[in-house]
């Protein structure tokens, strides 16, 4: 099969050439008569030295998002059908796969499209254009796949309502794919139990990527006051419950996430432990220091401050500000996890502004642990954008230690 062919310029396409996906829509010299947004095409240097395949959309500033460096390459179903195996066999190899990312778009050489697995739900995020025209096959594949393995999906929902498909020129849906069924779909992650409303939740519903960072709390916490701030659903104060603390407090904007955490909290018997309060945490926690409070462990889980990198001073100064404020709650040889969701803030940034957040408190960190995303949100080098968590744990010191 023969692929319109794009043309980038001479001295471009840096990023795809060092490992990445993307050529951008600056880097393009000439596109071929005839192609059209969404189609694949077959891309060429300068010199018209084969490239690879891809799809594209000349609305998205990512002109062409690559699929693969196999210039002769044909994107059918045996092509689809070979990404789907690779990622569902790592996933098998690499985590707990009962709730689980299945395709995480461009780490897994699908450009565009997130597939996450809650129970015997699956739900589909499409970005991308070019990747919306196969959406449904790579679906029908993943079930096939998963089926092998004695799997049977009972239903799948699409959240594809993220406003970054505008910039692809592209309606946000939200809906079933398939027949209806009861989108609060219960799932077990590190023995707790949630709730998770895959039509209503934030993003596809619940966030699977702390998974193991949640897990990594439970030996600090048993006997221990935890406060868990940016709580959403409950999904750290839970861990820090069920782990055996002696008390935590779950902390978040939002009444419904409140709600939907004392819910979890109740399923997992472990609502006299787990109590959730709806307040601003950046109002809160300078309350809670003035009425002298301490906590034996404070976790900070907010959501991405930033996601564009024009903003990323005043992000800055948010991540500052919190991780001071938390450092003051923490008892002395207490312990801080704290975490950044954004990309643009990368991890020299990330741990340069937790420094100079315990000078402000006055406090000496120790690290513990420093972790990024679970392994079923896999880190593609080159692909900077796939790296975008960062975990620390620390012991707490006073500074006059």
């Amino acid at each position: 099969m023969s692929y319109p062919v794009v043309k980038i310029k001479k001295g471009q396409g840096r990023q795809f050439k060092a490992g990445g996906l993307w050529i951008y829509d600056n880097e393009i010299d000439q596109i071929e008569a005839g192609a059209v947004n969404g189609q694949f095409v077959k891309v060429v240097d300068f010199d018209e030295y084969p490239l690879g395949v891809g799809f594209l959309n000349t609305n998205s500033k990512l002109t062409v998002r690559m699929m693969t460096k196999q210039a002769d390459a044909v994107i059918d179903r045996q092509f689809l059908l070979k990404r789907v195996k690779a990622a569902w066999e790592y996933r098998k190899k690499t985590v707990d796969t009962s709730s689980c990312r299945i395709i995480f778009g461009e780490a897994d050489f699908l450009p565009g499209l997130v597939i996450d697995k809650f129970s015997d739900i699956l739900v589909v995020q499409s970005l991308a254009l070019g990747i919306d025209q196969v959406k449904l096959e790579i679906i029908e594949l993943v079930k096939e796949v998963l089926k092998q393995d004695g799997i049977n999906i009972r239903g799948v929902y699409e959240r594809s309502d993220a406003k970054v498909r505008k910039q692809e020129g592209m309606e946000c849906i939200k809906g079933f794919i398939g027949e209806p069924f009861d989108t609060k779909v219960q799932i077990v992650e590190n023995g707790v139990k949630y709730y998770v409303d895959v039509a209503e939740g934030q993003k596809t519903g619940f966030f699977l990527d702390q998974k193991y960072n949640r897990k990594a709390i439970h030996s600090l916490c048993k006997d221990a006051k935890v406060l868990d701030c940016f709580t959403h659903t409950g999904s750290f104060a839970l861990n820090a419950a069920i782990a055996g603390a002696k008390s935590v407090l779950g902390v978040d904007a939002s009444e419904l996430g409140c709600e939907q955490a004392r819910e979890n909290a109740k399923l997992n018997g472990l609502e006299n432990v787990a109590a959730f309060q709806c307040a601003d945490v950046f109002d809160f926690l300078p309350k809670l220091e003035e009425q002298g409070e301490k906590f034996d462990v404070v976790i900070l889980d907010p959501p991405a401050f930033t996601k564009s990198r024009s903003s990323i001073k005043n992000a800055t100064k948010g991540y500052r500000e919190i991780n001071m404020r938390g450092l003051k709650l923490v008892k002395d040889g207490g312990y801080l996890a704290t975490c950044s969701c954004s990309h643009f803030m990368d991890p020299e940034l990330f741990a340069e502004t937790i420094k100079q957040a315990a000078r402000s408190a006055h406090k000496r960190l120790r690290q513990i642990e420093f972790r990024t995303q679970a392994a079923d949100h896999p880190i593609l080098w080159a692909a900077d954008e796939s790296l975008y968590l960062k975990f620390y744990i620390f012991q707490v010191i006073e500074e006059r230690y």
